[in-house]
């Protein structure tokens, strides 16, 4: 009997292995079958691979065997940028939101990301993103609008004015740990959300002090799994849980030496140890009770459901 969940009932329990911790090429059913052997409870998928394995007919019957196999499932989709532009950049957007819908409807994707920049004002940035949430839930898909510090959307704060001036039930903010730590590093901004607005959580780590001058190559080559960094894992994890969130865990661990090498060592280490020393009751002055070994490995970090 088949223990697959559906996304659309993902919560703090569940982890997903985000697409860009692997390289872009990195074959998919390796990728399944580590993110499934770590404990996690779905996978992220770039638009761009969806299209790659359409054009090598890999993407039907073939893919979802492998998902099947595994008991695993798309749960969140990467990514739409130029919602709130003009010209060709708006038309590139349009034709990754086909993707998108596509595979929302066929798997029943619980989250697709957005990220700037944009065009205008904030308020221009707050209608666009409100239409780009209108037609995402006609496919019945949560929205994450991401601040990033190389785009205009740069902080927290940024992120949560765009979303304030959307004001749609499925539009929301992601809090990535990297940008977050890299950019403000000001948890009054992240508490500022609110937990019914965060609608999506990467997690990852690094060194204070950027390893490549290049702040996006920083970003996609040098990051480390939870708690083996310099980024305060431990407090920005039970700055959400004290908030309330009830989101899926997203691990989004991006390191080029990991890139051609097989999955399951890296996925393995970034689903375990961080879970263990987040969940530590040393780590949290006992907030968060005795956690057993099966939920540190499914990301139980709300014990019982009652912390927060």
């Amino acid at each position: 009997m088949s223990s697959r969940r559906n996304p659309r009932d993902f919560d703090t329990t569940d982890l997903v292995l985000s697409y860009f911790s692997l390289d872009r090429l990195h074959p998919i059913e390796d990728r399944i079958a580590a993110a499934a052997a770590a404990g996690f409870s779905g996978i992220g998928l770039y638009t761009g691979e969806y299209q790659r394995l359409q054009s090598l007919g890999l993407a039907d019957a073939w893919l979802d065997d492998i998902l099947a196999a595994h008991d695993m499932c798309v749960a969140e989709i990467e990514v739409v940028r130029g919602w709130a532009q003009h010209g060709a950049a708006y038309d590139s957007c349009l034709a990754m939101e086909t993707t998108a819908w596509e595979m929302a409807d066929r798997w029943g994707c619980r989250y697709l990301q957005a990220i700037g920049p944009y065009d205008g004002t904030l308020t221009d940035a707050g209608n666009a993103y409100g239409a780009l949430c209108d037609r995402a839930a006609e496919h019945g898909l949560v929205l994450g609008l991401e601040f990033l510090p190389f785009t205009n959307l740069v902080t927290a704060a940024d992120a949560l004015r765009v979303v304030e001036q959307a004001d749609r039930p499925n539009g929301g903010v992601c809090v990535d740990i990297w940008h977050h730590a890299r950019g403000a590093d000001d948890l009054s901004m992240i508490k500022a959300i609110g937990a019914d607005r965060i609608t999506g959580i990467q997690m990852n780590d690094g060194t204070r002090i950027p390893q490549n001058p290049d702040y996006l190559q920083d970003c996609l080559r040098n990051r480390v799994p939870p708690g083996e960094g310099e980024f305060g894992a431990s407090d920005f994890v039970g700055t959400l849980i004290d908030l309330g969130v009830r989101v899926p865990w997203a691990l989004e661990v991006c390191n080029d030496d990991v890139w051609g090498q097989p999955a399951a060592a890296h996925v393995q280490r970034c689903a375990v140890p961080w879970w263990e020393k987040a969940s530590s009751p040393d780590e949290r002055s006992g907030e968060l009770g005795d956690v057993t070994v099966d939920q540190r490995r499914h990301g139980v970090l709300l014990v019982g459901g009652d912390v927060g």
